[in-house]
């Protein structure tokens, strides 16, 4: 009995994990679809798309499944008709959360965020009720490899970055939105494709999290990327290392 538990339990666990790939991927197609129609259907002239793209490469998305996202975007029989809405509110201990999404029904959406707040201890907020506590940025990342952290630095520089951190991890460079491209441009002729190109709500202020209220954050914050309709999730929180070892035991 215990080695069929255990077998068990390993195929609930993979069965997660396929079901998490199959909403990653809903997702990324969902995004490409949108960056597709809103300009080009071609990543070399559309930057949003080529990001996209480079997101959906990240994740290992075969290459036929994102070309036949991008041919059906493209084509007549576009399909569903998505906008962005972002949802702001606040999660347990007063942490600030932003919601980033694309729907093709902007009230099972709300509805579907605001129950996800009310039933994890946060309340959802009016628009604008806690982005001014983020910061809006262009977010490219390099391998540590990629370049010397000098060589990093004066390039990023040169292009037009705001901000370049660099360590055993990699390089992070930081950009004004409306610069994220055109900087990636320069970089990527001179280094390569970034491991990754993106927008991103940076906190200028954080809430540090005990187990009570970490835990109850990352209910919410999982029960939000759960959703089909959310792209992105973001949080002004700090939850100490022990904290996290702690809840993961």
């Amino acid at each position: 009995m215990a080695g069929h538990s255990q077998f068990k339990n390993i195929m609930h666990r993979k069965g997660a994990q396929d079901a998490r790939r199959a909403r990653q991927f809903a997702k990324l197609i969902r995004e490409i679809t949108v960056s597709a129609r809103a300009g080009l259907p071609d990543p070399a002239a559309n930057p949003r798309l080529r990001a996209a793209v480079a997101a959906a490469r990240e994740t290992n998305m075969p290459r036929e499944t994102i070309e036949r996202a991008i041919r059906k975007a493209a084509g007549p029989a576009a399909g569903e008709d998505y906008v962005e809405v972002r949802y702001e509110g606040y999660g347990p201990a007063g942490v600030a959360v932003i919601v980033e999404a694309l729907t093709d029904n902007r009230n099972r959406t709300a509805s579907d965020v605001r129950t996800a707040f009310s039933k994890h201890g946060g309340v959802l907020g009016e628009s604008n009720s806690v982005a001014f506590l983020f910061n809006r940025l262009g977010i490219l990342r390099y391998p540590a490899a990629a370049a010397s952290d000098e060589a990093m630095l004066e390039a990023a520089i040169e292009a037009g970055a705001a901000d370049v951190e660099s360590g055993a991890e990699g390089h992070e460079i930081s950009t004004a939105p409306a610069d994220l491209f055109a900087v990636r441009d320069v970089l990527e002729a001179r280094f390569g494709p970034p491991e990754s190109a993106r927008f991103d709500w940076r906190p200028t202020t954080t809430v540090t999290l005990d187990q009570d209220h970490a835990a109850g954050l990352l209910k919410l914050l999982d029960a939000l990327e759960d959703n089909d309709d959310v792209q992105a999730v973001y949080a002004n929180c700090e939850i100490p290392e022990a904290v996290l070892q702690s809840l993961s035991a």
